[in-house]
């Protein structure tokens, strides 16, 4: 049950706190005072869509805080639990829009995105807006009145009937895939043979490149080289006298005879000998380079022939070897599915065929279930269409199987629509076809009821639930409120004395001026307030004229000893 409403810089509200009690409550007040503004405040509260529009002009942010008792609401204390929350008798729901686009929402002090904040909105309040008559037009929410009248039982249908459609459309999703597969398998298989086959014969290395480019760097400054060794071989060890390692051993052992005579002699022995030694290596290796053809020019061929395939494939597989070969292994593993696609085909349409048959039978079953359920339904709703003044209307549920070829659905195979005929004698047609505005409204009513009846979410808000309602009527529909309000906080913005002499609680909506700009205020009104109150919406006056005064005392002393004889029944 909600208990208050802080509401701060919304349209023209710059800061209001509205307290409510239990059972029912009406707000009233003149046509574009505000009342609307509360029932944004309330759907914002409970993660409604954050227009910007409702950003009070001149602010950048704007502000909703409810307070709810939840004592007893079990759906809560385990959404508690869940968000690692301490479980309370209260809660304090916080939500801030900024122009920026920002959302701010908290629960107890902690910050909750807007998807969980919706979550728990759905065990706290249920609103019915003055625009959801539209939902009673459209067939395709019919099925979701009835099988909201349905118990744990059907429910469990219900869930059975989606879990087999996702099974479903999961291997359903999977076999078309397969199907597609199939249709290009041929092709396909040919093309990844050919580039398996030529990646194969590349026999590419990782790393090869590289070495390559090196090697053919190399390659390019053969002639240099080869001179160059051969002038260094030619000085060094050309076998004619003048070569340097010759006449170096020369050096070397004429100071070998001396160096036996003083220690400067023997290192100067040592260090040329040490020259010789290193300059005599230096030979064999040129002389090796120069014997073993290490610049053989057909190999510059070869290196600028490998090089340039392997850039090829490159270009045309895209990325270095390394990724080429993770491509050759990806076609591999792709020739290889094409290859098993036959088996797979085959284990996936025998799937498939079981799973649909599995479905059938969940949606079967869940189609039994409505139609048992419909039966009762229409009994619960004839009862109370008699309750709120339409005892000749005949209401019913009609069925219609949906088409074999179309896919399975979550919500199984029928479609619901309801049928009413508001005269006697007339056959049932179409609400849309034949239902009045007035009759919507207190068919939304009857719907509203039973699901209070059924327990429901405690607190209800009704936005003009009453459009195309007076006169008689007006009080049957008072009276059947008061009834839902017995166990249930009701929050009824109406333009219906009736309602407003029925409720428990009264509050006025109004609209003042204060330093240029306009400001709405909510007040509670007390009984001669309410007198008032109640005259002003019987006379549309401002409440002064004595016989709609006199007329407005009746109403609520009638109201007041209803409620007293309906209480007296308990």
């Amino acid at each position: 049950m909600i208990q208050s409403l802080w509401i701060h810089n919304i349209a023209l509200i710059e800061e209001l706190r509205i307290d409510f009690g239990k059972g029912l409550c009406a707000l009233t007040g003149e046509t574009g005072a505000g009342k609307s503004i509360v029932v944004d405040a309330v759907n914002l509260i409970l993660g409604g869509r954050a227009d910007r529009d409702l950003i009070r002009n001149g602010t950048d942010r704007a502000s909703v805080e409810a307070v709810f008792s939840v004592n007893g609401n079990t759906a809560v204390q385990q959404w508690l639990t869940d968000q690692a929350m301490e479980e309370t008798d209260e809660i304090t729901v916080f939500r801030e829009i900024q122009r920026s686009g920002r959302n701010v929402c908290r629960v107890q002090g902690v910050m909750i995105p807007l998807a969980s904040l919706r979550e728990l909105s759905g065990f706290l309040m249920d609103v019915h807006g003055q625009h959801e008559h539209r939902f009673l037009m459209d067939p395709v929410y019919h099925m979701q009145f009835l099988d909201a009248s349905g118990d744990a039982a059907h429910q469990a249908l219900q869930e059975a009937t989606r879990k087999a459609c996702e099974a479903f459309l999961d291997c359903h999703r999977r076999y078309t895939h397969l199907v597609r597969e199939n249709e290009k398998k041929q092709y396909r298989m040919e093309e990844l043979k050919k580039g398996l086959e030529e990646l194969r014969k590349a026999r590419l290395v990782a790393g090869e490149e590289e070495k390559l480019q090196k090697e053919q760097e190399k390659l390019r400054h053969s002639g240099r080289i080869i001179h160059a060794v051969n002038v260094a071989h030619s000085i060094l060890s050309s076998g004619d006298e003048e070569a340097l390692i010759p006449r170096l051993k020369t050096a070397v052992d004429a100071l070998y005879g001396i160096a036996d005579l003083d220690a400067g002699y023997s290192a100067l022995h040592a260090r040329l000998e040490s020259a010789y030694f290193e300059l005599e290596e230096a030979g064999f290796e040129l002389a090796s380079l120069l014997e073993n053809g290490a610049f053989d020019p057909m190999r510059q061929e070869k290196v600028d022939t490998r090089l340039e395939m392997i850039r090829r494939l490159e270009k045309k597989y895209g990325g270095d070897i390394p990724s080429i070969l993770k491509t050759r292994e990806s076609m591999q593993e792709e020739y290889d599915r094409f290859s098993s696609l036959d088996t797979r085909m085959e284990e996936t349409q025998k799937e498939h065929r079981q799973l649909l048959l599995a479905y059938r039978s969940a949606a079967h079953a869940l189609s039994e279930s409505r139609k048992a359920l419909a039966v009762r339904f229409e009994k619960q709703m004839m009862r109370e269409l008699t309750d709120l003044g339409m005892g000749k209307t005949v209401f019913t549920v009609a069925f219609e199987e949906m088409p074999k070829r179309q896919l399975p659905q979550p919500d199984g195979e029928d479609r619901v629509s309801f049928m009413i005929s508001a005269n006697p004698g007339e056959p049932v047609k179409p609400l849309s076809r034949i239902a009045s505005g007035g009759e919507l409204s207190r068919l939304m009513l009857a719907l509203k009821s039973l699901e209070a009846a059924r327990g429901g979410v405690e607190s209800m808000v009704f936005d003009e639930i009453d459009t195309g309602i007076s006169g008689r009527m007006a009080q049957v529909v008072a009276e059947k409120m008061a009834k839902i309000a017995k166990t249930h906080q009701v929050l009824c913005v109406t333009h219906l004395p009736q309602i407003a002499a029925m409720a428990d609680h009264a509050l006025m909506v109004e609209k003042h001026e204060k330093d240029g700009r306009t400001q709405t205020m909510v007040h509670s009104l007390d009984a001669e307030s309410r007198v008032l109150e109640v005259a002003r919406m019987l006379a549309g006056a401002d409440g002064e004229d004595e016989s709609a005064r006199a007329h407005a005392r009746h109403m609520l002393e009638s109201a007041r000893a209803y409620r007293e004889s309906q209480a007296s029944c308990d």
